[in-house]
């Protein structure tokens, strides 16, 4: 770990602003918890990213442990002697804030983005609001709560839409709708999740995603599916969907992607590592969809691609996302004023 260099570290210009420290010895994590699973709809999902960076972890020497908050409270973290936690619980209750909030309160660094930046970023309509107040180009949208809401705000957006809950991910509940034929069924289900749904516009063209590393842009990778979106099953499942890394023609583009994933990035206080996925239309401009601050670390996951077209592998990925732990988010002095973890 300690000769690896950053092929890409040019892209740094005009970055996130994170303090970057590097870890040689695997020691000085401590006693490290994956902490993964959970309850939410993405439970399943999340296994899977847990699980691939716990054997990773490992493999490179590091103190690591899988830790399930489904079957073994969060507080007995402190009791297991834990330094720092991997967070790699997807969806409500590890992507939103809340597993943040309670790691601060027990004095545990972790990886990743702090308690509002997260908050902000699962929640695709404030995420949406601030990307709009910082001029970031973002699909339109509505808020409802009823069919009848959905079809007013049909009107006005016209079809295609997407529909889909506000505080979910990896599409849970999300659908794409060509007409109103299909409106009221799509609403019913992403109103299963919560009492609002988001209609937005549907944007008809290149998906690309960019991953960010420590104030890193990442190469983008473009998305190709046979399937209506880029759904659940395109993401986990499929065998169909296709991959291209970098996902732009030229370096100009990459260029634009990389400023407008680093400035979404900026917008939402993030830090640490995240991706954020953007559509473009017949007009070629880059809108922002938006921001995962815990992405899939699955054989079909996005991050793990671009690294490695950076030079990463998956072990060194999760090595470097695990250093983020040790800066920022998280860090807190207990009653002696020492750092935890420093």
């Amino acid at each position: 770990m300690s000769g690896f260099q950053r092929p890409w570290a040019s892209n740094r210009d005009g970055g996130v602003a994170e303090r970057d420290v590097l870890v040689s010895d695997p020691a000085a994590f401590g006693k490290v918890a994956v902490v993964y699973g959970g309850r939410s709809s993405e439970r399943d999902v999340s296994l899977q990213t847990g699980s691939a960076v716990l054997e990773a972890l490992v493999a490179a020497g590091v103190d690591a442990v899988g830790w399930d908050p489904a079957d073994r409270p969060l507080g007995e973290l402190v009791e297991a002697d834990i330094d720092r936690v991997w967070i790699a619980l997807h969806g409500p209750g590890g992507e939103d804030g809340a597993l943040q909030g309670a790691l601060e309160w027990l004095g545990l660094p972790y990886t990743g983005s702090g308690v509002l930046a997260s908050a902000l970023a699962m929640d695709k309509l404030r995420s949406k609001q601030i990307f709009a107040a910082n001029g970031i180009a973002t699909p339109d949208y509505a808020v409802v709560t009823s069919r009848a809401d959905a079809r007013i705000a049909a009107d006005r957006l016209g079809f295609p839409l997407i529909v889909k809950p506000p505080c979910e991910g990896s599409s849970v509940g999300m659908s794409k709708v060509l007409d109103g034929g299909d409106l009221d069924p799509a609403v019913d289900l992403a109103l299963d999740y919560g009492a609002t749904a988001l209609i937005e516009e549907c944007i008809v063209g290149k998906e690309l995603t960019v991953a960010v590393l420590k104030g890193v842009a990442l190469p983008s990778v473009r998305i190709e599916t046979p399937r209506v979106f880029y759904d659940y099953r395109a993401k986990y499942e499929s065998e169909r969907t296709r991959y291209f890394c970098p996902g732009t023609d030229d370096g100009s583009e990459e260029t634009r992607y990389a400023s407008l994933a680093l400035e979404a990035f900026r917008a939402l206080g993030l830090r640490g590592w995240g991706r954020v996925d953007f559509m473009a239309g017949a007009d070629g401009k880059p809108q922002v969809i938006e921001v995962n601050t815990v992405p899939g670390m699955t054989s079909h996951s996005l991050v793990p691609m671009a690294a490695r077209e950076a030079g990463l592998d998956f072990a060194t990925l999760c090595w470097r996302i695990l250093e983020t732990s040790m800066t920022g988010a998280g860090l807190v002095r207990d009653e002696r004023g020492v750092v935890n973890g420093a």
